[in-house]
């Protein structure tokens, strides 16, 4: 397995890289294993694929990660468009803070943008001056400015689905242990089995489904046409990030010595990676394939992580 290296649409793994610094953060790729997002795909209302677990959100994987890196932070949300940017500025008059749920249509520095998609991101803002907001954007945008109403507008969040509580942020950032990577992540399995799993303590719309239930009726929805805008959520986001973070995965699960779930992952991440051109190119008899070749797999996972944690 050759580990990846690249662009990619990592926000919140990288915006709390650059919050945390080069001296503390760990990789991008130990932090996405941290939030969890590897571990499972869910179909959200039967209709939305996504390649992590179900009932998971980066909000969800952002309060594992933090305090499995040995850190607590302020996360704070709510009040109106004014107070918010009040927060922020003090926020930032002390340190980079990471904003986000953002609305990555309404970032008007971002060719194409000025319409409202739902696409969910995550910036790391520097500085709130003299009605400018100052921020380093890792899809590909350092040091991007934005008036601050223009800012607020994305930072409101109002089109993306898995939050209903505008301008959040986290911020104040402290080290209150030390935390070697190698054992945060092993810390994290049991986590991981329980995404794997399928946990049932989170709400999610009528008629979701997760792990191999996902694979196969997306599958099937495939067979019986896929839809144009889910076949454009695959396209442009869906695939890209789902490989990549199966194969970072993999990296961290074999530098543990878990040879067994790393190789797993790293099948995975294939399956998903070669997604991408029938996806393109609506080839979608191969579409279809690959994704039932992808569905039994998750829960040979389970079983292999299950085995390493009661082993550990």
């Amino acid at each position: 397995m050759l580990a990846y290296t690249g662009s990619g649409p990592y926000c919140y793994s990288h915006s709390l890289a650059m919050v945390l610094g080069p001296d503390a953060a760990p990789s991008p790729a130990v932090i996405e294993t941290l939030t969890g997002s590897p571990f499972g795909m869910q179909l959200v209302g039967g209709t939305l694929p996504w390649f992590d677990p179900y009932g998971w959100d980066p909000e969800a994987g952002m309060d594992a990660a933090v305090p499995a890196l040995g850190l607590r932070c302020v996360r704070s949300a709510g009040g109106t468009q004014d107070q918010a940017l009040a927060r922020l500025g003090a926020a930032c008059a002390e340190g980079p803070a990471l904003a986000g749920p953002v609305d990555m249509g309404l970032l008007l520095y971002q060719p194409g943008s000025g319409t409202p998609t739902g696409a969910d991101h995550y910036v790391v803002v520097l500085s709130v001056e003299d009605g400018t907001v100052l921020l380093h954007d890792p899809h590909g945008h350092p040091y991007a400015t934005l008036p601050a109403p223009a800012f607020a507008a994305a930072w409101r969040a109002e089109s993306v689905t898995y939050t209903d509580v505008p301008y959040v942020m986290r911020s104040a950032f402290v080290q209150e242990r030390a935390a070697d990577p190698a054992e945060a992540l092993r810390r994290s399995l049991p986590d991981a089995v329980r995404w794997l799993a399928g946990r049932d303590d989170l709400p999610m719309p009528p008629g979701s489904l997760g792990g191999t239930a996902a694979a196969e009726a997306l599958a099937d929805r495939v067979a019986e046409g896929l839809p144009p805008e889910t076949r454009e959520l695959l396209r442009v986001f869906a695939v890209r990030v789902g490989a990549r973070r199966l194969n970072d995965a993999a990296a961290c699960l074999a530098s543990l010595g878990l040879d067994v779930p790393a190789a797993l992952l790293a099948e995975q991440s294939r399956i998903v990676g070669g997604l991408q051109h029938p996806v393109v190119s609506e080839d979608d008899g191969a579409l279809e394939a690959g994704l039932r070749r992808l569905a039994p797999t998750y829960g040979r996972l389970r079983t292999a992580l299950e085995q390493a944690v009661t082993r550990s």
